[in-house]
Protein backbone atom coordinates (compact mmCIF):
# COMPACT_ATOMS: atom_id res chain seq x y z
CA UNK A 1 0.00 0.00 0.00
CA UNK A 2 1.40 3.35 -1.04
CA UNK A 3 1.60 6.02 1.59
CA UNK A 4 0.58 9.52 0.82
CA UNK A 5 2.83 12.29 1.93
CA UNK A 6 1.25 15.56 2.81
CA UNK A 7 2.89 18.53 1.23
CA UNK A 8 3.59 21.03 3.96
CA UNK A 9 1.86 24.25 3.08
CA UNK A 10 4.10 27.28 2.96
CA UNK A 11 3.40 29.69 5.79
CA UNK A 12 3.51 33.43 5.44
CA UNK A 13 5.89 33.84 8.34
CA UNK A 14 8.56 36.25 7.09
CA UNK A 15 8.90 39.92 6.24
CA UNK A 16 11.37 42.10 4.41
CA UNK A 17 12.13 45.53 5.86
CA UNK A 18 14.06 48.70 5.05
CA UNK A 19 15.83 50.94 7.55
CA UNK A 20 16.95 54.50 6.85
CA UNK A 21 20.59 54.97 7.83
CA UNK A 22 22.36 58.17 8.73
CA UNK A 23 24.41 59.49 5.81
CA UNK A 24 27.34 59.43 8.22
CA UNK A 25 27.68 55.75 7.25
CA UNK A 26 28.87 56.97 3.84
CA UNK A 27 31.81 58.90 5.30
CA UNK A 28 32.60 56.42 8.09
CA UNK A 29 32.44 53.04 6.33
CA UNK A 30 34.81 52.11 3.53
CA UNK A 31 32.90 48.83 3.05
CA UNK A 32 29.61 50.70 2.63
CA UNK A 33 31.15 53.02 0.03
CA UNK A 34 32.70 50.07 -1.82
CA UNK A 35 29.31 48.32 -1.96
CA UNK A 36 27.71 51.44 -3.49
CA UNK A 37 30.05 52.88 -6.16
CA UNK A 38 27.06 54.29 -8.07
CA UNK A 39 25.88 56.46 -5.16
CA UNK A 40 25.96 60.20 -5.80
CA UNK A 41 24.71 61.43 -2.43
CA UNK A 42 21.27 62.65 -3.43
CA UNK A 43 19.20 59.70 -2.16
CA UNK A 44 19.15 58.03 1.27
CA UNK A 45 21.40 55.35 2.70
CA UNK A 46 19.40 52.20 3.51
CA UNK A 47 19.65 48.76 5.08
CA UNK A 48 17.49 45.92 3.69
CA UNK A 49 16.80 42.79 5.73
CA UNK A 50 14.41 39.90 6.22
CA UNK A 51 12.98 38.52 9.43
CA UNK A 52 10.43 36.20 10.98
CA UNK A 53 9.64 38.99 13.45
CA UNK A 54 7.54 42.08 13.00
CA UNK A 55 9.82 44.66 11.32
CA UNK A 56 9.43 47.06 14.29
CA UNK A 57 10.60 44.36 16.70
CA UNK A 58 13.53 43.46 14.43
CA UNK A 59 14.53 47.14 14.16
CA UNK A 60 14.61 47.39 17.97
CA UNK A 61 16.91 44.34 18.14
CA UNK A 62 19.29 46.02 15.67
CA UNK A 63 19.31 49.33 17.54
CA UNK A 64 19.95 47.74 20.93
CA UNK A 65 22.72 45.44 19.66
CA UNK A 66 20.73 42.36 20.67
CA UNK A 67 22.44 39.04 21.34
CA UNK A 68 21.12 35.49 21.22
CA UNK A 69 20.76 33.36 24.35
CA UNK A 70 24.19 31.91 23.51
CA UNK A 71 25.68 35.41 23.36
CA UNK A 72 25.98 35.65 19.58
CA UNK A 73 25.34 39.07 18.11
CA UNK A 74 22.08 39.10 16.15
CA UNK A 75 22.10 42.69 15.01
CA UNK A 76 23.84 44.48 12.18
CA UNK A 77 26.58 46.78 13.44
CA UNK A 78 25.75 49.20 10.61
CA UNK A 79 22.14 49.48 11.79
CA UNK A 80 23.16 49.56 15.44
CA UNK A 81 25.44 52.54 14.77
CA UNK A 82 23.64 54.36 11.92
CA UNK A 83 20.00 53.18 11.97
CA UNK A 84 17.44 55.96 12.16
CA UNK A 85 13.96 54.56 11.43
CA UNK A 86 11.98 52.08 9.36
CA UNK A 87 10.84 52.99 5.83
CA UNK A 88 7.57 51.00 5.54
CA UNK A 89 6.57 52.70 2.29
CA UNK A 90 9.43 50.77 0.66
CA UNK A 91 8.41 47.30 1.95
CA UNK A 92 5.06 47.05 3.78
CA UNK A 93 2.85 46.11 0.79
CA UNK A 94 5.03 43.04 0.16
CA UNK A 95 4.64 41.48 3.63
CA UNK A 96 4.09 38.82 4.88
CA UNK A 97 5.56 36.05 2.73
CA UNK A 98 7.20 32.65 2.89
CA UNK A 99 10.79 32.35 4.06
CA UNK A 100 11.84 31.27 0.58
CA UNK A 101 10.21 34.31 -1.01
CA UNK A 102 11.68 36.66 1.63
CA UNK A 103 15.18 35.33 0.95
CA UNK A 104 14.80 36.08 -2.76
CA UNK A 105 12.98 39.36 -2.29
CA UNK A 106 15.58 40.74 0.14
CA UNK A 107 18.22 40.67 -2.61
CA UNK A 108 15.82 41.83 -5.32
CA UNK A 109 14.64 44.77 -3.20
CA UNK A 110 18.21 45.80 -2.31
CA UNK A 111 19.24 45.75 -5.96
CA UNK A 112 16.08 47.59 -7.04
CA UNK A 113 16.72 50.35 -4.50
CA UNK A 114 20.34 50.65 -5.67
CA UNK A 115 19.10 51.00 -9.25
CA UNK A 116 16.85 53.85 -8.08
CA UNK A 117 19.88 55.71 -6.66
CA UNK A 118 19.89 54.69 -3.00
CA UNK A 119 23.02 53.45 -1.22
CA UNK A 120 22.08 50.04 0.22
CA UNK A 121 23.58 47.53 2.66
CA UNK A 122 22.12 44.04 3.00
CA UNK A 123 23.36 40.59 4.05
Amino acid sequence: MATKTKKKSATLSHNVYVIELSKKVWTDSRKFRAANPHFRGTMSCLYVGMTSLDPKERFEKHITGARSKKGHKISSSIVEKYGKYLRPSLYAPMNPMTRSRATKLEEMLANSLKTRGYAVWWN
